[in-house]
C-alpha cells in the first residue's frame, strides 16, 4: 500500500535499516564510560549487549524497554513503516514481553518529502502495532538531513518469563526463525539491482513478527534468546556467547538464506557497509575452518528485522517447534549447538 508522489525513498539515506548501526567494536569503546544505574529494580541493563532494558515494577512483573529507528530500507512509505515498527517491536518479544504502548519517532527532509509520504509510514507503523496490541500514542517529529523512522516501545513481562541472552547452556540447541539476507536485499534495491520477486520475499520476511517469543517464554522453553539484526547472525550469536560463558558450533550449510539469489548479490559486491564492518570483527571471535566467503558473507549480514536467535534444552525442542508452527513463524531451522567454552566463541562444524 503506497501513498503520495513517488520518491525513491532509500536514495535519500546514506545507509539502509539496521545496517546503519554503530558497529559492536565501537559500542565497547564507548559503553565503558556509561554510568550505569546502580537501581536495584534494574533487572537488565547494557551491560550484556541484549535487545531492552527490563526494569522491575512489582513482584511479579517487569517494564521492557527499548527503542529502534534508522532510515529507509525499502521505497514503499507505507512498507517502510511496517518494516522499522516491527523490528522495534521485536525487542519485546525476545525478552519474552508482550509490548504496550510505543512512540514514534520521525525525522524528515520538509523540503524534499511531503506530508503525505510521512502519513503512509506511520500508517504502516500503527498496522504493525495494532496487530500485536500495542497502542502508539504520540511521539516526536524533527527536521533531519536524511528520513529516519522507528519506535520507543513498552512492553510488559513476568519476571518469571523473562529470557535474556545470559541463560544458553552447553548442549542447547540453536534455532532461527527466520532467513537471512536482508542486509544482502536491501542493498540491492538502493542500488535498483534487486529482482523484484526476491524484494517481495524480503519485505515478507521483514514485517513478520517475532510474536513467538512471548509463547515460548510463557510455556518455559526456551533457555536465551536475541533477535539477529544489525550485528548479523555472528554477531548477536557471539554476545549470547559472551554473557553465557559458552561457546556454539555451528553447522553453516544449515543456515537458510532468503534464496539462491543472494549468494549471486555477494559475488556481484553488493554488500552493506555494516555486513563487512560485521565480517572484519569475526577475526577475534569466529573460527571459520573452511567457510566458503560467500557464506561467510551471508552469516555476517546485516539483517533488518531479523529471525529470533533461540537457545533451547533437547527435551524442548519439539514444543518448540510446535510454538513456532502455530505462530507461522517463517522457520524453526536448526543450525548447530552450544558448547563449553572454546578458544573462540563461534566455530564452524567441518
Amino acid at each position: 500500500m503506497s501513498a503520495g508522489p513517488k520518491i525513491k525513498l532509500t536514495s535519500l539515506a546514506s545507509c539502509a535499516g539496521c545496517a546503519s548501526k554503530l558497529n559492536q567494536a565501537a559500542l565497547r569503546k564507548i559503553l565503558p564510560n556509561f554510568s550505569r544505574t546502580k537501581d536495584k529494580r534494574v533487572l537488565v541493563d547494557s551491560e550484556t549487549g541484549d535487545d531492552a532494558g527490563v526494569f522491575q515494577i512489582d513482584r511479579e512483573n517487569a517494564l521492557v524497554q527499548t527503542v529502534d529507528f534508522f532510515m529507509p530500507i525499502v521505497d514503499d512509505p507505507y512498507a517502510y513503516g511496517q518494516i522499522a515498527a516491527t523490528n522495534a517491536i521485536s525487542d519485546v518479544f525476545a525478552m519474552g514481553g508482550r509490548p504496550l504502548t510505543a512512540l514514534n519517532i520521525v525525522g524528515f527532509p520538509a523540503d524534499r518529502v511531503p506530508p503525505s509520504v510521512v502519513s503512509a509510514i506511520l500508517r504502516g507503523g500503527a498496522k504493525k502495532a495494532a496487530e500485536t496490541g500495542c497502542a502508539v500514542i504520540g511521539g516526536h517529529t524533527i527536521r533531519n538531513p536524511e528520513p529516519i523512522y522507528g519506535l520507543a516501545v513498552t512492553g510488559m513481562v513476568k519476571r518469571s518469563h523473562l529470557i535474556t541472552n545470559a541463560r544458553a547452556r552447553p548442549n542447547d540447541i540453536l534455532i532461527l526463525t527466520k532467513p537471512l539476507g536482508t542486509g544482502i536485499v536491501t542493498t540491492a534495491i538502493k542500488r535498483g539491482v534487486c529482482p523484484a520477486s526476491l524484494a517481495r520475499k524480503a519485505i515478507a520476511l521483514m514485517t513478520k513478527l517475532n510474536s513467538a517469543g512471548a509463547a515460548l517464554a510463557e510455556a518455559g522453553l526456551v533457555n536465551a534468546a536475541t533477535d539477529v539484526t544489525g550485528f548479523g547472525l555472528m554477531g548477536h550469536l557471539a554476545s549470547m556467547c559472551r554473557a553465557s560463558t559458552v561457546s556454539a558450533l555451528i553447522d553453516p550449510a544449515a543456515v537458510p538464506a532468503i534464496g539462491d539469489e543472494i549468494f549471486r548479490l555477494i559475488e556481484g559486491g553488493c554488500i552493506p557497509g555494516g555486513t563487512k564492518d560485521n565480517l572484519k570483527l569475526t577475526g577475534v571471535t569466529v573460527d571459520w575452518g573452511l567457510t566458503k566467503p560467500t557464506l561467510r558473507v551471508l552469516l555476517c549480514d546485516a539483517q533488518t528485522s531479523g529471525g529470533l536467535l533461540l537457545s533451547v534444552a533437547e527435551k524442548n525442542f519439539a514444543r518448540v517447534l510446535e510454538t513456532l508452527k502455530a505462530d507461522r513463524s517463517i522457520c524453526g531451522q536448526v543450525i548447530g549447538r552450544m558448547t563449553r567454552p572454546r578458544d573462540r566463541f563461534i566455530c564452524m562444524k567441518a
